[in-house]
This record gives C-alpha cells, sequence and structure tokens, in this order.
C-alpha cells in the first residue's frame, strides 16, 4: 500500500485547520467528509491528481429521480450551470446523486490551505442552493411536470439559502 501523496496530506491538514472532520480513503488520494447544510446533508469527496498537482472537490447529496422527472431535473441542472463560472452540476443516474464539482490545478505540491477551503464552501454553497429547486421537480407529481417552466423556476430567490453571517446584517 502506497502512502498518502503530500498533496493529499495538504488536503488534509486544512481541512484540520477549519476544524472540519475528515477520513483519508486507504490507498488512494482522497479525503471524505460529511457537512450539513442549510437544506441538506452533503458528502465531501476531495481527490488530489499528484502527477499533474490539481485536486478535485466534489459535493454529493442523495435525490432520487424517476425516469419521468430525468429531463427537468437535467435541464435544471444544465441552466443552472450556464450561470456558474466555477464547477459544474452534475446527476448520476445509477446512484441517484445531485453532485457539484470543481477543480483546480496547482502550481506547488503542497496545496494552499485557503482555496482548498474555497473549493469546499463553494461545493458546500452551490450544492445547497440547487437543492430545494431540485427537490420541487422532483415532488411535482408526473402528471405535473409538463408544466414545469425551469427558467422561472430557478428566478425563485425566497428558495436561496441565506449566506452566512448575512443574518446579522437585517435591520
Amino acid at each position: 500500500m502506497k502512502p498518502p501523496s503530500l498533496q493529499i496530506l495538504s488536503v488534509q491538514n486544512a481541512f484540520g485547520q477549519n476544524g472540519w472532520h475528515c477520513e483519508l480513503v486507504e490507498g488512494r488520494d482522497v479525503v471524505r467528509a460529511s457537512f450539513s447544510a442549510h437544506h441538506t446533508r452533503i458528502q465531501i469527496h476531495a481527490q488530489s491528481y499528484t502527477p499533474i498537482n490539481a485536486l478535485a472537490v466534489v459535493g454529493e447529496t442523495p435525490m432520487r429521480i424517476t425516469k419521468a422527472h430525468l429531463a427537468p431535473m437535467l435541464e435544471l441542472l444544465n441552466r443552472a450551470n450556464h450561470q456558474l463560472n466555477l464547477g459544474a452540476f452534475e446527476f448520476d443516474i445509477e446512484r441517484n446523486v445531485l453532485a457539484f464539482r470543481t477543480t483546480n490545478v496547482f502550481v506547488r505540491e503542497q496545496y494552499d490551505a485557503d482555496i482548498i477551503s474555497s473549493m469546499v464552501h463553494c461545493a458546500i454553497a452551490e450544492l445547497d442552493r440547487i437543492t430545494p429547486y431540485a427537490a420541487i421537480i422532483q415532488r411535482t407529481p408526473e402528471t405535473g411536470l409538463a408544466k414545469i417552466n425551469v427558467r422561472r423556476l430557478l428566478e425563485r430567490e425566497d428558495l436561496i439559502p441565506p449566506v452566512p453571517g448575512d443574518e446579522d446584517d437585517l435591520p
């Protein structure tokens, strides 16, 4: 069994600096952690691709979707992806998992803890943001799916979770 790389150890260290519990996946350059967000529980996988000094952070949450609901779900993720600058939403059809993935290529073997933290925060925030929209599609009866206007659904701001710290800024 090969020892963990310097890259994945720097990821584990960054998690520790933030007070996030994580575990190394034995024999792989992967760190796993769980987070409770506003709308859902999110599993984070951070995988180092050591030959190119890249890190992929993937947030996942279960989302069971029927075949009839798949087209509007994929439209939702496609439209949401058009609004993103970093990362992308995905839906794993075989595992019924809603995901957000972001990747960064680092200059040095020891990854920057601030960038790692930002990647994790981004994955959690984006997945938490899209979950209530996806849940509306998921709960819509098959007979009502044709009436869903996904573009307008994404314009609903009442479903967006509060930004941490903004609650204190309210009058």
